[in-house]
């Protein structure tokens, strides 16, 4: 794979992933749980949470190709399977009420949320943790899987700057925009799944 194709392959990666974990859900869930935090503590739970999600979506993207060893199931009928529950995601973001009326509030100022809820579920929701193992059960050769590490790395990334700039992000956009975006982020979701499910299908039925 020449370097062009490897550009263009952790781009693709980087914007995919960036969407798959919906970064306006995830930044409207954080300045719920988040609400009563002071700023140096939003900002430690935010850096968490990212460190976090990407120790677990690396995890299930290198070794998860393993489950389908172990339970015989093939690549394009989990495309099928992981479509379906992406879609799903996104008809939520679209229909479902965004922002902080979806989660409830953590009680306890000692309680930590970095892992759960913040990183599960609701960044490495069903739906993202799906298409991670189609993805690395896709991998292909030593360099393109590193590329494609990379890019969920920088996605990851930048979801951590989303979240770091909460509060800023909210006094630009306010509720409203923050709710407006999580919909249009819905609407990329249900293309990207209805792409991966006809994927499947076609090459289920090759």
């Amino acid at each position: 794979m020449d370097i062009q194709s490897l550009i263009a392959s952790f781009i693709a990666v980087m914007i995919k992933v960036f969407f798959l974990m919906t970064p306006f859900f995830a930044l409207s869930m954080f300045l719920s749980y988040t609400s009563d935090y002071t700023l140096q503590r939003k900002r430690s739970t935010a850096m968490k949470t990212t460190v976090a999600v990407a120790v677990i979506s690396l995890l299930i993207y290198w070794f998860g190709e393993y489950l389908f060893k172990v339970l015989g199931i093939t690549i394009d009928a989990f495309r099928i399977g992981a479509g379906l529950v992406l879609m799903l995601t996104a008809i939520a973001l679209v229909n479902g009420p965004s922002g902080s009326s979806g989660g409830k509030k953590v009680d306890g100022i000692s309680q930590d949320i970095t892992v759960v809820p913040l990183a599960i579920p609701t960044i490495v929701g069903p739906g993202t943790i799906g298409a991670l193992l189609v993805m690395g059960a896709e991998g292909g050769a030593m360099i393109n899987r590193v590329v494609i590490s990379l890019g969920i790395i920088v996605a990851i990334l930048l979801l951590g700057v989303v979240l770091m700039l909460a509060e800023q992000l909210e006094r630009l956009l306010k509720r409203n925009g923050i709710q407006i975006l999580s919909k249009v982020t819905g609407l990329m979701l249900a293309a990207l799944s209805a792409q991966i499910i006809f994927t499947g299908i076609r090459n289920f039925l090759q």
